[in-house]
């Protein structure tokens, strides 16, 4: 697909918004929502690089999409092993969940892709959906049941709808928690400390207390609001996405809610050279606020 000229959207910030104290806070004076690229069919999970430039997926259309610092539009991979959310390792390489055949994936620079996950207790996963790694290389993914048309398999062979932690040898995979009806974005603290994991059908987020051995303790609502993806800046706002983008400060207040003009808001991340473009996937385009905060880590 060919890069597309920056489009500003008319009514891209409500009134309301505009004039919303906390989104005077977080919003860079005069910004307002901007609408990169279109045409897509559905995206999803944005990861930025180490430079600030973003990746995202076209998941029906089986592809991984980069948004150069330059606002360029490129394939970055396709097919992707119909990849939903991607995250960036500190070694570079993106780890993609991808569900065509329910796995988790490391995609060198060189596009060279490694199997991580294959299933978990000798069983096919629901679906890879949405992943964060800690500042120790050890990651954390979430498992819902999403049924595809592009599978070949019968009903989900897990019992739960769970979140699981892969070490940072990549040797030793867990279920950390599998009391959620469907648990989809999650986002951890830069300190990893904390980690928020949105159950999409319970329409409520939850914290947790991250353990040395990966395990979850201490949860708690953290908001009653569910989310698709999630992000996190360096104020410890957290960032959900569904209807616009809705931000809670680090207690669970909320602060105010940026309205994005497409149906679904799926993910978010922040990227650009200085970390201060909240970049959102929303349904069948690209879209891009600037920021006065930067993302965390």
């Amino acid at each position: 697909m060919r890069s597309t000229a920056l489009l500003t959207v008319a009514l891209a910030l409500a009134p309301a918004a505009a004039a919303d104290d906390a989104a005077g806070e977080l919003l860079a004076p005069g910004a307002k929502v901007q609408k990169l690229a279109g045409n897509f069919k559905f995206t999803e999970g944005p990861a930025a690089d180490a430079n600030g430039n973003v990746y995202f997926t076209d998941q029906p259309n089986d592809r991984i999409m980069r948004w150069s610092l330059d606002g360029k539009l490129t394939t970055f991979l396709q097919p992707c092993g119909r990849s939903n959310g991607l995250y960036f390792d500190r070694k570079g390489n993106l780890l993609a969940c991808a569900d065509a055949k329910n796995e988790l994936w490391s995609i060198g620079p060189a596009k060279k892709v490694t199997v991580l996950v294959k299933g978990y207790g000798g069983k096919l996963l629901n679906g890879p959906n949405d992943l964060w790694v800690r500042p120790d290389g050890g990651l954390y993914f979430t498992d819902p049941f999403y049924k595809r048309p592009y599978w070949k398999r019968g009903p989900a062979e897990q019992d739960v709808q769970a979140v699981y932690f892969l070490s940072a040898g990549r040797k030793t995979l867990v279920r950390v928690a599998g009391d959620l009806k469907q648990p989809n974005g999650l986002i951890g603290t830069p300190d990893g400390r904390t980690l928020y994991v949105a159950d999409i059908r319970g329409r409520k987020t939850y914290a947790y207390a991250i353990q040395p051995d990966g395990s979850l303790t201490g949860k708690r609502l953290f908001c009653e609001l569910g989310s698709d993806g999630m992000t996190i800046d360096a104020a410890g706002n957290v960032y959900l996405t569904g209807r616009g983008v809705t931000v809670f400060d680090k207690t669970g207040r909320k602060l105010t809610n940026i309205p994005v003009p497409e149906r679904w808001t799926a993910n978010v991340t922040f990227g650009g050279g200085d970390r201060k473009t909240l970049f959102i996937t929303a349904s069948k385009g690209l879209y891009a606020v600037r920021m006065k905060v930067e993302g965390a880590g």
